[in-house]
């Protein structure tokens, strides 16, 4: 209980027998979640649709947060044990009506998604003025999780699953600008800036939580061409990216790190799933195991000036003060409070 991952101590395989080809289906074989509950953000539609599909598959009974209800009633109309509830997290107000009706129905909470989330959007601020990347991937989860402690308490061993990124290399947390007020606007620096935080975020969770018996991880899932998260993505990024050849045409490349959704989501089932983390947490995983620490990669320079040079997980996305630095930050920003008692 006494180990954390602060610098990323614990950052190396721990042999899991799965790869970065395993799907989903393999992960859960075999495992009832008959009895459990599930909250995932964004459950409808790309990796969380496919998510909330093999949760429910195996037993649980998932609770869908979406934004677009219509739509996201379209996409579960035929999948048993599912709620649909409406949540839009850059709106405090149904954060909280979400959050306070969950733990209202007294039902423990076993897994959490913090799943739903934008990316390399034009330069936009949600209601607070805080920019919409940070708002929507970080501060709004920090309020949900923050809102869901009791249930998350109350369940006796519960996973918090934070969707990041390998997009986290492209910035630290810039505290002293997090909203591109006096600096100019890159829409992958604030992706980026966000995903560190989801890591950021899951590792001081966990050395909070675990006392209690909730453990916390993030994910890189892959890059998944068939979702519409990149919607906001050029065509011209893509081709520096190579998911996209000269004539635009979608690639895979199993440098690039590109998955299908079966095998992409197969990391976040491994982390809320496998035995092997019962003890352990606030690490990063990818390709169904735990990552390695990326030495290699030099964030001085273009991000995208070699994508095969990006794997594992930058040490500043497992800084223990920055870390510290974010929760405060996260608190002072949403006005909520979060005691982990």
């Amino acid at each position: 209980m006494k180990q954390n991952n602060f610098q990323g101590t614990l950052q190396h395989s721990i042999g899991s027998g799965f790869d970065r080809n395993s799907t989903a289906a393999e992960v859960i074989k075999g495992i009832d979640l008959t009895g459990k509950t599930a909250i995932v953000t964004g459950g409808h539609s790309g990796l969380g649709l496919e998510l909330t599909k093999t949760l429910a598959g195996a037993g649980a009974n998932v609770i869908v947060g979406a934004r677009d209800i219509s739509k996201a009633g379209k996409n579960l109309a035929n999948i048993p044990s599912v709620e649909l509830v409406a949540l839009e997290l850059t709106d405090a107000a149904s954060i909280e009506r979400f959050a306070a009706a969950f733990v209202a129905s007294g039902r423990p909470l076993h897994l959490l998604f913090n799943n739903a989330g934008i990316m390399w959007v034009p330069l936009a601020h949600d209601p607070n003025g805080y920019e919409s990347h940070f708002a929507t991937n970080h501060l709004g989860h920090f309020h949900l999780t923050a809102r869901l402690w009791p249930a998350l308490k109350q369940a006796n061993g519960a996973r918090v699953i934070n969707t990041s990124s390998w997009g986290h290399h492209a910035s630290p947390i810039v505290f002293e600008d997090p909203h591109f007020e006096n600096r100019a606007y890159d829409p992958m620096q604030a992706y980026g800036q966000s995903k560190t935080a989801n890591v950021l975020f899951a590792l001081e969770l966990d050395e909070r939580g675990k006392a209690f018996g909730v453990r916390s991880y993030s994910v890189h899932p892959g890059l998944i061409l068939s979702t519409d998260l990149g919607r906001s993505i050029t065509l011209d990024t893509m081709k520096i990216l190579g998911m996209a050849d000269a004539d635009g045409n979608m690639v895979h490349r199993e440098y690039t790190g590109t998955k299908t959704v079966e095998q992409g989501i197969s990391t976040l089932v491994w982390c809320a799933t496998s035995p092997l983390l019962e003890n352990l947490g606030g690490v990063y995983c990818e390709n169904t195991d735990i990552a390695e620490l990326d030495t290699d990669y030099d964030p001085s320079e273009s991000w995208s000036d070699d994508t095969a040079k990006i794997k594992g997980v930058m040490q500043f996305a497992l800084d223990e003060d920055a870390a510290r630095k974010l929760w405060s930050l996260s608190e002072e920003l949403t006005g909520v409070r979060f005691d982990v008692v």
